[in-house]
Parts: structure tokens; C-alpha cells; sequence
């Protein structure tokens, strides 16, 4: 089972894919646009890269506020992952996100990459921490079997 991590944000969607095995989640690449509202490039991407990895599943972070409430950012998410699972007609899972991108902020850091690098990396860094998360939650629950 191969599993697409995605952490979307106004301008960016940061793109993450597991292993063949469902057991890793390794970066892949930002898909940059203009405007929150273009999207048709942004899909495009996505179904290529679904097509290119062999995708049967896909995971959507979901910003929640820390208190687990869900803000506009979340539904933003939310809608983003529905437009996903429309056009590449595979599951799409949500998954909750509320730190993974202080965590990839964390490990740019201590992997020494330089300020000016960091933009260009965090969201698929971000979108690895979403989908390691989702994979190893699959592991304990058994679900990924």
C-alpha cells in the first residue's frame, strides 16, 4: 500500500510518499501557486505524482487549534482534501497536523539548512511528519496489514 502525505496551506502543498510497504514516508517535493483559490495546476501535480508512485491511498494534515477546535484554516483542509479524493478517486484520509510544521521548522534547523533554504523545504518536510504519523498509527491499530 502506498500512501501520498499532503500538508496544504494558502500557497503551497507539501508532498510526502510512503514506501512501498507503508512503512516509511520520505519527502518529495512543494507544489508552489500563486493564489489559495488556483488549484487546477495543483491537482494536475497531484494526479501525476498519484500516477507516478502508484498512490492507493492519500492523507490530508488537518490544522486543528491546539484545544482540537477546527478554525478556517482546518476547513480549508478539509475542502482541499475533498477536491483531492474527487480527482484521483482514491481515500483521502485526514489527519491531525497541529504541530508538524514547528517540527519540520525544528529539524531543518538541526540539520543546519540555512534560513533563506528552509521555505522551500518545510511543507514536505511537514507533510513526512504527517504521513510517519498516519503510518505508524496504522501499525499499532492494525490497519495497515
Amino acid at each position: 500500500m502506498r500512501v501520498l502525505g499532503l500538508d496544504y496551506g494558502a500557497k503551497t502543498v507539501g508532498v510526502a510518499v510512503s514506501d512501498v510497504l507503508g512503512v516509511t514516508a520520505q519527502p518529495v517535493e512543494t507544489i508552489f501557486r500563486e493564489r489559495e483559490s488556483h488549484l487546477r495546476r495543483t491537482m494536475k501535480r497531484l494526479e501525476e505524482l498519484a500516477e507516478e508512485y502508484k498512490v492507493d491511498q492519500v492523507v490530508v494534515g488537518l490544522p486543528m487549534h491546539l484545544d482540537g477546535g477546527i478554525g478556517e484554516s482546518a476547513e480549508k483542509a478539509q475542502q482541499f482534501a475533498e477536491k483531492v479524493e474527487a480527482r484521483l478517486g482514491c481515500p483521502v484520509r485526514l489527519w491531525d497536523e497541529r504541530v508538524s510544521t514547528a517540527f519540520a521548522e525544528r529539524e531543518l534547523i538541526a540539520q543546519q539548512v540555512r534560513r533563506e533554504h528552509r521555505k522551500q523545504y518545510v511543507d514536505q518536510v511537514a507533510a513526512v511528519f504527517i504521513l510517519q504519523g498516519y503510518l505508524d498509527y496504522l501499525k499499532q491499530s492494525g490497519e495497515g496489514s
